[in-house]
């Protein structure tokens, strides 16, 4: 009965599990943004802020009527056009916004008539990011949102900076020499010239904004939201959701960088080295969040001028442009991606995984020689648990003999025990050991799958055409035969299928003797964790399943060198069997 009992509760548990996993995974997993509805823009970026926090002077914009459509935004005369290598998109010349980003190197979607990523979008829009550099302060007329600047060019590209100007025509005036490099940072002089009668007070500031409705979710092993790198470490810890809740929040410590990331994509502002500055992140109302840049204030006498530099990165997650841009100078700037504890694993295995895709031109198939080379490496570790694992085995009748004897003197026992495990030279430790040495690099190669912008929207074969999305094929309607959506809850393909299958042979051919119950309960496990699973990207199924194909080989030629341990086994089953039909 008891065993009736803890069967029904498992059972009872397991469904419990798939039918709480599709709610969980929708906020837990990053998912592919689908397209969202137009949110309204906020009207005074600094309403309920104090004049004592960072950015609450900060003047903001009229909230407009209605939302906004990106094409007739972005059709306004008064823009000055972007051509990048990697970028192109325009800046408006009203408020001096960086407010249209593509990245020409990424599509939209996996369609051959897809656009771009569209990065940057003008206020309003639904998908509004946009970044601003200005001024505050006090004895001068400042520009603002509202203010028509006058550029010197026509386009802004690595070989044309371009100088925006304006002049309050009391004697001072403002210049923005913008200019950009071959990938993904746009970098602003922002210059404030004297030539009135008396001194000023003014203090440059370099803001992002955006809407987190169409951010990725945070998920627990990548980071979304803001982000930065403040008093010499990274800060993944902040959420929209806590900003709108909690107020304004500065991070301690001199900052780096700052910005807000999603999984693939980051806007960050880089302070200009050596200065002062009052970083932090507010939430504006409606959805929408900025990160501040504010310089200290700066007294500006009559014939005197102050310059404040700042970069602005809008681009793709790339290791190796985050890691050249580091290593020009910007702290720790590599750490937009959430590498994690393992980093030293993983960047290593991305850049593996980077020459084999280079190599045999199929990331699918690059993941595939990825885990078969990495199983390799470990094999000898596995052999060398497998052989403590029968070591142990072979010394188990000696050990129940010491413990009999020894029974109602447990000190005497123990130190017997330890003097066999001497003679025999044997570590019961050591088949632990293994184990823990290959936890860590399996989570690092998984991780690295979740991160690797490489990933996105690259084949496989057949029907998979993105393998950093979920199978698309579905057997409850026959792979879209049938004309309706099966529900996430069920929605299986036959990368989960296969999953499910290759695990529980996994299950079935290690020989460890258990009780009816987990029995019962590894019997099931497979085709829960099919349920589980199916959400993930298919690059991630296509990983394990690679991975449990190989665990199914290394077993089965382990235990033919082994077979005293499926001897063991057999025989512990048989006497647990044997003991159960008597109870």
């Amino acid at each position: 009965m008891d065993n009736q009992r803890n069967l029904i509760i498992a059972v009872v548990l397991c469904g419990l599990l798939i039918i709480g996993w599709d709610a969980a995974i929708n906020r837990f997993y990053p998912q592919p943004t689908e397209p969202i509805e137009a949110v309204e823009a906020v009207g005074q970026p600094g309403v309920g802020a104090t004049a004592a926090t960072p950015g609450a002077a900060i003047e903001g914009s009229a909230q407009p009527a209605g939302p906004v459509d990106l094409a007739k935004a972005l059709g306004s005369p008064q823009r000055l056009r972007i051509d990048a290598p990697r970028v192109e998109g325009s800046i408006n010349l009203i408020g001096a916004r960086i407010d249209d980003i593509e990245l020409k190197d990424h599509r939209a979607t996996i369609k051959d008539d897809s656009g771009p990523v569209q990065l940057f979008a003008p206020e309003g829009t639904e998908g509004q990011k946009f970044a601003s550099f200005g001024w505050v302060g006090e004895g001068a007329a400042l520009p603002g949102e509202s203010t028509v600047w006058t550029a010197s060019g026509d386009v802004l590209s690595p070989a044309s900076p371009v100088t925006l100007s304006w002049d309050n025509g009391a004697g001072q005036q403002f210049r923005i020499a913008l200019s950009i490099d071959e990938n993904y940072m746009i970098t602003a002089e922002q210059t404030v010239a004297n030539t009135g009668g008396g001194p000023i007070v003014a203090r440059p500031y370099a803001t992002i904004t955006r809407t987190d409705a169409n951010a990725t979710d945070d998920f627990w092993i990548a980071h979304s939201g803001p982000i930065g790198v403040c008093g010499d470490s990274a800060n993944y810890d902040y959420r929209y959701s806590e900003l709108a809740e909690d107020g304004p929040a500065e991070p301690a410590g001199r900052a780096a960088w700052l910005g807000f990331t999603d999984t693939y994509w980051l806007g960050a502002l880089v302070p200009e080295s050596g200065a002062d500055t009052q970083t932090g992140f507010r939430s504006l109302g409606n959805d929408l969040y900025r990160a501040d840049v504010i310089y200290e204030p700066a007294t500006i006498a009559p014939g005197t001028q102050v310059s404040r530099t700042t970069q602005l990165f809008a681009g793709a997650k790339e290791s190796t442009v985050l890691d050249a841009y580091e290593e020009a100078g910007i702290e720790k700037f590599a750490l937009a991606i959430d590498w994690g504890w393992f980093r030293w694993f993983e960047k290593p295995m991305l850049w593996l995984l980077r020459q084999l895709f280079e190599l045999v031109g199929n990331f699918g198939v690059a993941i595939i020689c990825l885990t078969i080379i990495i199983r390799g490496l470990l094999f000898p570790i596995a052999q060398k648990q497998f052989a403590s694992m029968a070591a142990m085995k072979a010394v188990q009748p000696k050990m129940k003999a010491i413990q009999e004897k020894y029974k109602d003197d447990k000190q005497t026992q123990q130190q017997k025990i330890m003097q066999l495990y001497k003679d025999e030279k044997v570590n019961p430790l050591a088949g632990c050991l293994p184990l823990l040495i290959q936890i860590p690099i399996f989570f690092a190669l998984y991780k690295v799958l979740v991160l690797a912008i490489e990933m996105r929207h690259q084949p496989f074969a057949l029907w998979i055409e993105d393998l950093s999305a979920p199978d698309p094929a579905h057997i409850l309607n026959l792979f879209g035969l049938l004309p309706f959506e099966v529900p996430g809850l069920i929605a299986i393909g036959p990368l989960a299928v296969l999953l499910g299958i290759t695990m529980w042979l996994t299950f079935k051919l290690n020989p460890s003797a258990m009780d009816p119950v987990q029995q019962q309960i590894f019997n099931i496990m497979p085709w829960v964790l099919m349920f589980v699973m199916a959400p993930f990207a298919a690059g991630l199924l296509l990983y394990w399943n690679t991975s449990n194909v190989l665990t199914l080989a290394q077993q089965k030629y382990l235990y033919s060198r082994h077979p005293q341990l499926k001897a063991a086994a057999d025989a512990e089953k048989a006497e647990k069997a044997k003991a159960n039909a008597k109870g």
